[in-house]
């Protein structure tokens, strides 16, 4: 099975094709900083053959949700060593995505507490739960033109950050309605200057940050994550057909070590996207059964096959594949927040078997 066919992702030798997508679980410390949790519950996926791990801030303003991580002080840097120290014990690998929340975010949510910055000043519709309670997210401030070069640089930072802390690699997240992706959009993004209106200049940002990181710590360890098609927090694409092969068209020359896809149903459009990406792909079919993935895999649309919910539920699920055996169901009641329950307590079929 081509599942379970050794390759390689840029500079990472991966055992298998498995990979553990990005999910936000909110149990960091208050100041951004891993804990003793995130190790374990890390250290327990680490026969995937590659770890995501969940969106971290590259700065304050970065930051949308509570209790997120973060890498861009020294105790992050620090916090995170101790997460990729129990990974690489455990034989795993591990790559941080860098996610920047622009508009998604409420002030009382971050360290300065001030108004999220994005492309424009187009508030997105929905709430966001903060620690009194779920609040409308405000209006954020459009950024000045000659602000965003700084915005590129804490990215920069962060992916430099990253690699001190041991990582084996930086995802930057380009998808999902956060900023990277507001640039992209239709609707978030209303500039007038060179980051705005035409595709061209719509995709300058992403390109600028996966330059930037690229540049930072090697193109081989950096990937990026998009949606094609997808309005999650409130994004509108009127020209996604036209705006992501150019972008591909854009990106391809840096020679990234991956690109992540969440695909959102447009067969023709990830056809088009695979045969324009010159490195391997990494594949996100949610909610798809594990047979359609592999099926992805054998042909030839997929490098990497990634999961999310299957990985939170079974911490040995490579090895409950292999043998056939049944999965655990994912409890979405204790996703976000919490303690131990429903993050690090699922139960291996080693510990089942006691």
């Amino acid at each position: 099975m081509t599942l379970w066919t050794p390759t390689t992702v840029g500079g990472i030798e991966l055992p298998h094709r498995l990979a553990m997508a990005p999910m936000t679980r909110d149990r960091s410390r208050a100041d951004g900083v891993p804990s003793d949790l995130n190790r374990e519950y890390y250290a327990q996926r680490a026969s995937m053959a590659l770890i995501i791990t969940e969106g971290t801030q590259p700065s304050d303003d970065g930051q949308g949700y509570l209790l997120t991580p973060g890498i861009y002080t020294q105790d992050h840097v620090e916090g995170w060593r101790e997460v990729t120290d129990a990974v690489h014990a455990a034989g795993g690998r591990i790559v941080v995505q860098l996610m920047h929340t622009g508009r998604i975010a409420h002030p009382d949510n971050t360290p300065h507490h001030r108004r999220p910055v994005a492309p424009s000043a187009v508030r997105p519709a929905g709430v966001m739960f903060t620690a009194s309670g779920p609040q409308e997210m405000p209006v954020p401030r459009a950024l000045e033109t000659g602000e965003i070069a700084g915005v590129v640089d804490e990215f920069r930072h962060a992916a430099a950050a990253a690699v001190a802390a041991g990582f084996d690699g930086v995802e930057i997240h380009g998808a999902n309605g956060y900023l990277v992706h507001q640039f992209l959009s239709s609707n978030a993004n209303q500039r007038t200057d060179d980051y705005g209106g035409t595709v061209t200049n719509r995709i300058r940002f992403a390109l600028e940050v996966a330059a930037a990181v690229a540049q930072q710590i090697g193109a081989a360890r950096t990937g990026l994550r998009l949606s094609p098609g997808n309005p999650y927090n409130d994004i509108t694409e009127n020209d996604t057909r036209e705006l992501y092969p150019a972008l591909i068209d854009a990106l391809a020359p840096l020679n990234l070590a991956y690109l992540h896809l969440i695909h959102a149903g447009d067969e023709k459009l990830l056809g088009e996207l695979r045969a324009g990406w010159p490195t391997a792909l990494l594949l996100n079919r949610a909610g798809a059964p594990l047979d359609s993935r592999v099926a992805d895999l054998d042909a030839g649309l997929a490098d990497v096959v990634a999961v999310g919910a299957a990985a939170l539920a079974n911490p040995d699920l490579p090895a409950r594949i292999r043998a056939g055996a049944p999965l655990n169901d994912p409890d979405p009641a204790t996703f976000y927040g919490g303690d131990h329950r429903g993050y690090t307590d699922y139960p291996t079929l080693t510990s089942a078997d006691r």
